[in-house]
This record gives C-alpha cells, sequence and structure tokens, in this order.
C-alpha cells in the first residue's frame, strides 16, 4: 500500500488557538493537595510538607546500595577530560553503565528494572552528572523524558512488556517533540501521523534530539489528521530508531554539554505500527506534560551535584589561596560568595528532596513544586557556578586542560559554568517556566472568575461567573488580611539554639501579601494579565524563594531530629532564609516600580530599526544562511550520522 502525501507548509495558528491547544494540554482539575499552590493563594499549608516525608527503609537500602557502586564506577571507569576533549562519552563507558543497571534506574524491577525511588534516582543523577554533566543528561533523557517515563504511566501492558525491559539494559531512548520553528508552542507542530490502515506514515523534521544520535526507541509527538474514525490531534508514538526512513542528519555542538548526543532527526514516510501509539490519538501533549511534572526534577538533581562541587572547590582553594596576608575566605567580598554558595546548595538540595520524596509518595500534587525546583534551581546553579569561577581569578576563566598542562589542579570552573548554563532552557526556558507556573498560580481565580475576563463568553456566562467570583472572594480575601505569621509564638517546633520560626512566621506573612498582589494585579489587568509576562515572572520568583525558605527549615528541622548536623544546617538554612528575604523584598519594590512599559516602547523600536544607528562601527563574524533551518518534509539528502551503541 502507497503511502499517503505529505503536507508541504507548517500549519497556521493564531495567538488564540495556540492557548486553546495549551489549555486543552494541561491537567485541570486538583484532586490532590499541594503545598505550592496554597502558597501562591496566600496559604502556607505546613502540614503538608512537616514533618519531612521519608523514603522506607528497604527503598533507602536498595538505594544506598547501588550509589556506592555508582560513586565506584565514577571514579574509576569514567574521565571527564576525556568527554570534554573528544566531545564524545566513550561507548565503553555506556556500556559499563547499562551492565550497572543505570539505564533501568527508574524502572520496575519486574521489567529488569533498578525501580529505584525519586529520591535515589535523583541522588545518582547528582553523583554521576558530577563526574561529567553530559552522561547525566545522557542517563535524564532516557529515563526522565524518554521512552519509559511515558510507557510507564501511559502505555498498555503490551507496550510495556515490549519496551521497558528494552529501556533497562540494552536500548537507550530519546524525547523529540521541538522541531527547527517549534519550540514550547506545539500549537505550530509541523510533524505528521497519517493513518494508513493499521500503521501510521510519519513525516517531518525534529530539533534538538538529546539522545537522539545514538538512540535505539524514539518518543516522537506528532499531528494525526481529524478524518473519519481519527479524532486527530498530537499524538505520542513509540519509534524505532532504525525503521527506515529515520535519517540523524546532524550531530549538534554547543557551548557546554560537549558529549551530548544531540542532533536532527527527519522522518520521511516511517511506518509506525498503531500498536506503538502511546495512549489515544489527541493525548500527545497531556502526556508530554505529565511526564515532564516529574521528570523535570532530574535537571534540579544535577545542580544540586553542581553546587556540591562549587562549594567543595570553593572551599579548598579560598583556604590555600592569600592575598594580602590572609586567606581569600577571610576577605568579605568572597567569604560572602562563599556563604551564598554554601546556603544555597542546602536550600535546593531541600528543594529536590522534598519535591522528590512527594513524588514517591503520590500524596500530593506536584505539578509547581516540580517547576519551581527546576526553574529555581537552574538560576541558582549558574549564580553559584559564576561566582566559584569569579572566587577563582584568572585561574576559573582557564581550562581544566591548560591548568593541567602548566603544572596545577585541573579543575573545570568555566566548563561547569558552560555546562550549566543550558539548564535555564532545558525542559522549559525560565520564561516559559514562569508562565508555566504563572498559570497554575491563578488556575484558582480563573476558575471562578475566568468568564468574567474572556471576551468570547456571553453576558450570562459572565453573569454566572461574577456570582460564583463573589462567593469565592467574600471567603477567600478576608483571610488575606491576617494570619499565624503575626503570632509571635507560632511555629515555635523551630526554635532551638538558632531560631528558623520568624522566617516560617516571614513565610505565611509574605505568601498573604503576594495573594493580595495577585488579587490586585488581575482587577487591574483583568484580560491583559497573560500578556504582563514581567509582572508574572516576579510573582512567580516569589513563590520560588517561599518554597526554597520553607523546605529548607523543614529541612534542617528534620536534620536536628535525627541527629545529623542539626546545628549546622540550622545555620545554613537561617543564612539562606536571610538571604532569601533580601530578594524577595527587591522583587516586591519591582512588581510595581519597573521599566516594563518602557521596555516595551525600545522593544518596537529596536524592531522598527529605530535605533539601528546604535549597531554601527562593528562586523558580524556570524556566518551566512537562514535564521531556521528548512524542515519541508521530504527524503533526506544527508548521510545518516544514527550511532548506536552496542
Amino acid at each position: 500500500m502507497s503511502a499517503p502525501t505529505t503536507p508541504s507548509s507548517r500549519p497556521t495558528v493564531t495567538e488564540h488557538e495556540a492557548r486553546r491547544v495549551a489549555e486543552a494540554a494541561r491537567d485541570q482539575d486538583w484532586r490532590k493537595p499541594s503545598f505550592a499552590k496554597e502558597l501562591f493563594l496566600g496559604r502556607l499549608r505546613l502540614d503538608l510538607i512537616h514533618p519531612h516525608p521519608l523514603p522506607d527503609a528497604e527503598a533507602s537500602r536498595r538505594g544506598e546500595e547501588f550509589l556506592a557502586e555508582l560513586r565506584d564506577f565514577c571514579e574509576t571507569r569514567i574521565d571527564g577530560a576525556v568527554i570534554e576533549r573528544d566531545a564524545r562519552i566513550p561507548d565503553e563507558v555506556i556500556a559499563g553503565l547499562k551492565e550497572l543497571g543505570a539505564f533501568g534506574m527508574k524502572i520496575d524491577t519486574k521489567y529488569g528494572g533498578l525501580g529505584l525511588t525519586q529520591v535515589y534516582y535523583n541522588k545518582a543523577l547528582a553523583l554521576v552528572g558530577s563526574a561529567n554533566a553530559a552522561i547525566g543528561a545522557l542517563l535524564s533523557a532516557h529515563q526522565s523524558i524518554g521512552v519509559p517515563q511515558p510507557v510507564k504511566q501511559f502505555g498498555s501492558a503490551e507496550q510495556k512488556e515490549r519496551f521497558l525491559p528494552r529501556c533497562a539494559r540494552t536500548d537507550i531512548s530519546a524525547f523529540l517533540l521541538t522541531e527547527p520553528d517549534v519550540g514550547s508552542d506545539p500549537a505550530r507542530l509541523a510533524t505528521t501521523a497519517v493513518p494508513d490502515g493499521a500503521d501510521y506514515v510519519l513525516d517531518g523534521v525534529k530539533l534538538w534530539t538529546t539522545n537522539g544520535v545514538v538512540a535505539d526507541l524514539l518518543v516522537v509527538m506528532a499531528r494525526v489528521p481529524k478524518s473519519e474514525g481519527h479524532r486527530g490531534g498530537i499524538t505520542a508514538f513509540v519509534v524505532e530508531t532504525a525503521t527506515e526512513g529515520v535519517t540523524v542528519e546532524n550531530r549538534n555542538a554547543f557551548m557546554g554539554l560537549r558529549g551530548l548526543e544531540n542532533g536532527v532527526t527527519r522522518f520521511h514516510r516511517v511506518r509506525v505500527p498503531a500498536a506503538n501509539r502511546i495512549g489515544p490519538e489527541g493525548a500527545g501533549l497531556k502526556i508530554a506534560l505529565t511526564t515532564l511534572n516529574t521528570g523535570r526534577l532530574s535537571l534540579p538533581a544535577m545542580c544540586v551535584g553542581a553546587g556540591k562541587w562549587c562549594l567543595k572547590i570553593a572551599r579548598e582553594w579560598s583556604a590555600v589561596r592569600e592575598q594580602w596576608g590572609k586567606p581569600v575566605a577571610l576577605h568579605e567580598a568572597v567569604g560572602a560568595k562563599i556563604s551564598f554558595i554554601a546556603a544555597t546548595t542546602f536550600a535546593l538540595e531541600a528543594v529536590l528532596d522534598l519535591s522528590s520524596q512527594m513524588a514517591d509518595e503520590d500524596r500530593n500534587d506536584i505539578r509547581i513544586e516540580a517547576a519551581l525546583a527546576k526553574l529555581y534551581g537552574s538560576e541558582m546553579a549558574c549564580l553559584m557556578a559564576d561566582e566559584l569561577v569569579q572566587i577563582r581569578g584568572g585561574r576559573g576563566f582557564e581550562t581544566a586542560a591548560s591548568l593541567a598542562a602548566r603544572g596545577e589542579r585541573a579543575v573545570p570552573a568555566e566548563q561547569v559554568l558552560r555546562d550549566l548554563r543550558i539548564n535555564r532552557i532545558f525542559e522549559g526556558s525560565t520564561e516559559i517556566m514562569h508562565l508555566l507556573i504563572a498559570r497554575e498560580a491563578v488556575d484558582a481565580h480563573l476558575s471562578v472568575a475566568g468568564d468574567l475576563i474572556d471576551p468570547d463568553k456571553s453576558l450570562t456566562d459572565k453573569a454566572r461567573a461574577g456570582a460564583n467570583a463573589g462567593v469565592f472572594y467574600a471567603k477567600w480575601l478576608p483571610k488575606l488580611i491576617a494570619g499565624p505569621g503575626q503570632l509571635p509564638t507560632a511555629y515555635g517546633e523551630f526554635k532551638h539554639e538558632i531560631d528558623l520560626s520568624p522566617h516560617l512566621r516571614h513565610v505565611e506573612r509574605t505568601a498573604r501579601k503576594l495573594a493580595r498582589s495577585t488579587f490586585y494585579a488581575m482587577s487591574r489587568w483583568q484580560g491583559r494579565m497573560e500578556t504582563k509576562q514581567g509582572f508574572l515572572g516576579r510573582i512567580v520568583d516569589i513563590g520560588a524563594e517561599l518554597f526554597a525558605m520553607s523546605a529548607a527549615c523543614v529541612r534542617a528541622e528534620l536534620l536536628r531530629s535525627r541527629g545529623e548536623h542539626g546545628r549546622e544546617a540550622y545555620q545554613l538554612a537561617d543564612v539562606f532564609c536571610r538571604q532569601a528575604r533580601i530578594r524577595v523584598d527587591e522583587l516586591f519594590g519591582r512588581l510595581w516600580t519597573n521599566t516594563d512599559d518602557l521596555d516595551r516602547k525600545v522593544v518596537k523600536g529596536v524592531l522598527s530599526g529605530t535605533y539601528e544607528w546604535l549597531e554601527r562601527g562593528v562586523v558580524d563574524p556570524s556566518g551566512d544562511g537562514p535564521w531556521i533551518a528548512d524542515a519541508t518534509p521530504g527524503p533526506s539528502t544527508r548521510t545518516n550520522v544514527h550511532r548506536p551503541i552496542r
């Protein structure tokens, strides 16, 4: 049977349609409580995270055993300098990780995996990522968003039996959503999957396919046309990379993660059995977003690992490097940076472990918590690495290979900074994460009052929404006036030799202030609220700081109660909270005093060429070529650089 013809143009999508597709893909129900959602509504539900949830003893035992094996492997089998030099993870290292079971950490034991909890999976990623960040990305892309997770959550029993054992031991997987002209706007997805008998026929091009160059199995998001018997929509498929018509056209290179096997993959009349479709037609984006809810935790895991390494190097270097008669660590300008790295590392680990344990328990909806962990971890890790480079001075800017060549310790500080930079873009850029989290944070408001600001709703709908909103706000707004944060004795269980209770009272008061600010903004801007991205970003950043403060305090109390460096943990939590409170005050000030309106005017001027004169006096070293590569469906004209590892 001949394959159907393929479309030659990208879908034309209006702004309204794009929002509708994104809204339809998100989980619109809150069946479980959410600490972070409550925080944005002005309620500090400390009972949802304190006492700190803990893994069971057997899960901890198995996790610790694997971490010991993985640490030995990292120390004896991984040479990060070689990976950086050759821009490739040696095949024997990948083979060794397969033998160790590292590719099946999150896969259930009945399918040949290790069945680790999210907590220990993240500890393993932090460990292996500290040896080389590209290896962390390899394992994370395979398990967090590749074939194992969506098949585990949405696949049939037959799909689990067929694919999970392969992913646990032999096969590498990748996740393919992005296209040359489609990033965080999936409504414009151009790759198609046309039904043809018992198969679908895939056509299209996917960009930035992490693991795609070496993958055996792919999760591909493609658009199924609506037709008789087919509801259509963006749909998820498992695709064998060895299938005829699949071509890896390029292995991409980046400023960091030099060992990353990331490429461009073209599909030309690729036949995929209907049995390889994950879930129903049209469920692809929901599957992708649900997968990312916990999958995003892998990035802050590696950020925590980087923070720990930055702290180690800062401590060792600053103790031996002298300036003006004493170690540089004892100079206040440098000491402040070290304090920031130490306190922030403690807080990031607190956020990660808390979110991961909540994911394991599955008692709470952690979509906001995981997104906040990714957003906050990626931003703060970059700051910590940048501060380490500054502490190291010229040696921070120098490569590890150059340091070694002239007889000094090969400290890859500049490499860590380069490697971390992508985390602010991976799996949702900071800007997109701001919007995603903001949408969830105002969900309660939109649920009761959304029709009031929707221009497409009828007067009857608006009247009904007005009545519902009146009832909701009559109950909610009075609760934002006063709370436990105004009681001097509140949260007394956090008062010991060092007192953390004032910080939690501050979180409670500030959460109410945050909710009032959000309500005021919605009242002021109504339907234009979604265009106020600067405001929404600051709201989310305040919420992230409050979440991190809460997690840090709860973790410090956990460690104190277990006799594990409790006093030191309290000290770190105290310093972090004091630093965070300063950042929160600044963010609140910028909610209403900023240059957002002026910035928009300048942007319009830049785009219209008003300031083009400012660009004179330089040369542009950029090469020729289009800004966005042609992704017209059709047969590949390039050599297939797919490199399966066996």
